[in-house]
């Protein structure tokens, strides 16, 4: 009969029982469609709209897509659930629709951006920039660098992503301060920074992008830490003042290792490429080959959840447990 289907057990599935899911990858769509006989996931490229628009009720919308293409997804009259699959979620928040609750994807880039940081880390350390730039040249230039061992690594922003680096830190023999917004056993609040900065050798960056943290790190926060220190944001461009930023590295005083910049792409006449002491990546921590296995994971258990009525992961707005849509 049209608007129904039949089950495994024999039985006739309803129309109204299904749960029309927009996802961005076919193994999702595999996924989703393999887990429960309700759900009928379809694919989504942020361009072109799936022909079930009317009935979309979550919407997983690509890693890489914009404000604009999403804008086909909050469209849809019976929207419930935006999950992102990004860490970062400031440029969407804006855009959601009341009633609508959206997720971001925490947990998911814990492993690839902690993987990055380290490295950022040792290559600023131990020269690598220096040793490709000598291989080039066909230069063996001899010197020596300082060690990540016996290092103070303040890890500012201490979530899922701060817990991932600190264990791929500890086995490098160093000592570690954890900051985050409040204070907790073993972790200091944001407002301990100006006693903490002082002591420590290298800064990573791990705050969300929000008002509170916008320019965080400027002109005082960075003219407090260690000279010679390292900054390492895997953040948020905007979280750092760039322009504070350059002074502190032409000065002589910091080094930095960014994976994020402001603006961002970084245009190609900007300081920062040029500085000594400045390494730079195009925004990678999250892509890699790590991401999908556990992005399909997040979009499973999360549609699962919201098929069942169970509160959902991750929520960044309203409520927990958002209800099917009538």
């Amino acid at each position: 009969m049209p608007g129904s289907s039949e089950t495994s057990s024999g039985g006739i599935l309803r129309a109204e029982d299904e749960v029309h899911v927009w996802v961005p990858y076919p193994e999702m769509v595999a996924d989703l469609t393999a887990s429960s006989p309700r759900i009928r996931a379809s694919l989504f490229d942020g361009r072109t709209p799936p022909p079930d628009v009317d009935r979309l009720e979550f919407v997983v919308p690509p890693y890489t897509l914009g404000a604009r293409g999403l804008q086909l997804a909050l469209d849809a009259p019976r929207l419930r659930v935006v999950q992102l699959l990004t860490a970062g979620y400031e440029r969407v928040a804006p855009l959601i629709p009341d009633g609508v609750v959206l997720c971001n994807a925490r947990g998911v880039h814990d492993a690839s951006t902690a993987e990055l940081a380290v490295a950022l880390i040792l290559a600023s350390l131990r020269g690598i920039p220096d040793f490709v730039r000598a291989q080039q040249e066909g230069a063996w230039r001899h010197e020596t660098y300082p060690a990540l061992a016996d290092r103070t690594v303040l890890i500012l922003g201490y979530g899922s992503i701060g817990e991932a680096l600190e264990r791929r830190l500890l086995p490098f023999e160093v000592d570690l301060i954890r900051v985050a917004r409040r204070t907790r056993p073993g972790v200091h609040a944001v407002n301990d920074l100006p006693a903490l900065l002082p002591r420590a050798d290298v800064v990573v960056v791990l705050t969300p992008l929000t008002e509170q943290t916008f320019h965080l790190v400027d002109r005082d926060f960075l003219a407090r830490m260690r000279p010679g220190a390292l900054l390492v944001n895997v953040a948020r461009g905007a979280v750092v003042d760039t322009d504070a930023l350059v002074e502190a590295v032409r000065g002589g005083r910091l080094r930095a290792a960014l994976d994020v910049t402001d603006p961002e792409p970084l245009p190609p006449d900007h300081p920062l490429w040029q500085l000594p002491g400045v390494l730079i990546s195009p925004h990678v921590g999250g892509d890699t080959t790590a991401f999908l296995p556990r992005a399909r994971k997040l979009v499973v258990d999360q549609v699962s959840r919201y098929l069942n009525g169970e509160p959902l992961r991750n929520v960044v707005n309203g409520e927990e447990a958002p209800r099917p849509a009538e």
